[in-house]
C-alpha cells in the first residue's frame, strides 16, 4: 500500500521523507500549481466575481508528474503549509488531482513527532481559509488591472497598483 505526501518545498519531502519510511512518497508541488491567468482578468464579475484558474504556466509537467503519482498510490495526503496560501494550494491540488479533500494534513513543526503527529489527524480542507485566500488573491486582481491602468495614465507612465491587500483591506 504506497501513500502520496505533498509538501510545497523539496527540503520539506526531502527531511519530511526520512520520518515517514518507505510507505510514503513525499514530493513537492512547489508552491501554487493553479492561479488567475496574467494576461486577462480572469475574474467573473457578472457571475458571484468566480475566478477563473489555470495550470501555472511552466508548471504542466509537474503537475502531470503529480497527476501520475496519484494515480498509482492507495492514499493521497495534502500537506502543505497551515497557512491560507498552503489550504488555497491543497484546495486546488485535491480538484487538479480528483483526490479527497478530507485528507489534509499539517505539521507545526517538521520533526519527527511533528510529523507523526501531523499524519496521525488527517482533516478536512478548511475552505474558510480557502475563501481568505482567494478573496485576497480576487481583490489584488480586480483593483490591480482596473487601478493600474488609471496610474499609469494620470499620474506616471508605467505606475502600477501592484499588490493591493493592504488597501482592500
Amino acid at each position: 500500500m504506497s501513500k502520496l505526501v505533498i509538501v510545497e518545498s523539496p527540503a520539506k519531502a526531502k527531511t519530511i521523507q526520512k520520518y515517514l519510511g518507505s510507505d510514503y512518497e513525499v514530493v513537492a508541488s512547489m508552491g501554487h500549481v493553479r492561479d488567475l491567468p496574467e494576461k486577462r482578468l480572469s475574474v467573473d464579475v457578472k457571475k458571484n466575481f468566480q475566478p477563473k484558474y489555470d495550470i501555472i504556466k511552466g508548471k504542466e509537467k509537474l503537475v502531470q508528474e503529480l497527476k501520475e503519482a496519484a494515480l498509482e498510490s492507495d492514499m493521497v495526503y495534502l500537506a502543505t503549509d497551515p497557512d491560507r496560501e498552503g489550504e488555497a494550494i491543497s484546495w486546488h491540488l485535491a480538484y487538479i488531482l480528483d483526490t479527497n479533500d478530507q485528507n489534509r494534513v499539517t505539521f507545526n513543526e517538521i520533526t519527527k513527532t511533528g510529523v507523526q503527529t501531523g499524519m496521525e489527524h488527517p482533516r478536512a480542507i478548511d475552505l474558510d481559509l480557502v475563501n481568505a485566500q482567494q478573496a485576497r488573491r480576487v481583490l489584488d486582481r480586480l483593483v490591480g488591472y482596473k487601478l493600474s491602468p488609471f496610474l499609469s495614465q494620470k499620474i506616471r507612465r508605467g505606475l502600477s497598483a501592484g499588490r493591493v491587500q493592504s488597501v482592500a483591506l
